[in-house]
């Protein structure tokens, strides 16, 4: 773990520069989320948003870095891309084959994904509801899903069921990680979004359709898939994620534990944080408080 910088001269031009990248950008809470975790760990540090060219993501990002930055996170759609920049990967980045935090070391970019322990330390502690031996339903098979598979099964679930539009996309992913879910006593399947069976203590939605304003991605509506009084998670949070997490609210009952994407956008950002600068903030304040203006929001 690197220590903090000590390039904290008396003006801005002197701080320590991250950003996050990613297209669309404008609507990041990110540079909210570690302006408060550097005045809660005193550290000096500027955070901004760094939009990038479809077709451009890696000249923009190397021209922050030749810039004097020193870091950044990763949004869609690069974060299978950013993996390709970094000259290491963490073990949990490796397994992903995306990245969403780089770190610019001057022997070569480490790139790290945080997405999947920040959603496993959303739903552990934050929520309260322990994954292990629970019946897993995970939509999605693109970056998000890819992101977070890890740490799903690290927490030791009986089983994680995989369901994509296309269900190759699904297969390859349990193929990339059966390995790894073989030595944590891990289930994997996968299938086709119409290929759900019964109903699951955890789903998870890893896809964009929140995004869409399309809600559930499943094709039967209908169809009972969440058990009474499960866990369910959408990775958008606020206003995109209401349709989702209304339909899982009729599926799970009054007791059902819903979340949006809010809590594990900030868990990660913890994880950043102290990849970059050493030391771990506390996340519950900053949850706090982004989870009151999002609300006021909705």
């Amino acid at each position: 773990m690197s220590e903090p910088s000590s390039a904290q001269g008396p003006g801005p031009a002197a701080m320590d520069r991250y950003a996050v990248a990613g297209n669309p950008v404008a609507h990041s809470r990110s540079p909210d989320i570690h302006a408060a975790f550097a005045r809660e760990t005193g550290q000096v540090l500027t955070y901004e948003r760094l939009l990038c060219p479809l077709d451009a993501f890696e000249a923009t990002v190397r021209a922050f870095a030749a810039a004097g930055g020193r870091g950044c996170n990763v949004t869609v759609p690069f974060k299978f891309e950013a993996a390709s920049l970094a000259s290491r990967l963490t073990p949990r980045a490796t397994l992903a084959g995306a990245v969403n935090v780089l770190r610019f070391d001057a022997d070569g970019w480490l790139g790290d994904n945080t997405d999947g322990a920040g959603l496993v330390s959303d739903l552990q502690r934050n929520a309260g509801r322990p994954l292990a031996g629970l019946r897993m339903l995970l939509i999605g098979a693109g970056g998000a899903s890819a992101g977070v598979l890890g740490s799903l099964v690290a927490a030791r679930p009986a089983e994680i069921h995989i369901v994509n539009r296309s269900p190759d996309k699904a297969l390859a992913l349990v193929a990339s990680h059966q390995a790894f879910a073989d030595h944590h006593g891990v289930r994997l399947r996968s299938g086709g979004l119409d290929q759900t069976d019964g109903r699951y203590d955890v789903v998870i939605n890893g896809t964009s359709s929140s995004l869409s304003g399309a809600g559930l991605p499943l094709p039967q509506p209908d169809r009972l898939v969440l058990a009474a009084g499960g866990v369910a998670v959408d990775m958008m949070y606020g206003k995109p994620a209401q349709g989702f997490l209304r339909w899982a609210a009729d599926q799970g009952g009054p007791s059902a534990c819903l979340r949006d994407g809010l809590g594990m956008l900030v868990e990660q950002a913890v994880e950043s944080f102290e990849l970059w600068r050493g030391v771990r903030p506390d996340s519950a304040p900053v949850l706090a408080e982004l989870r009151r203006q999002v609300e006021a929001a909705c």
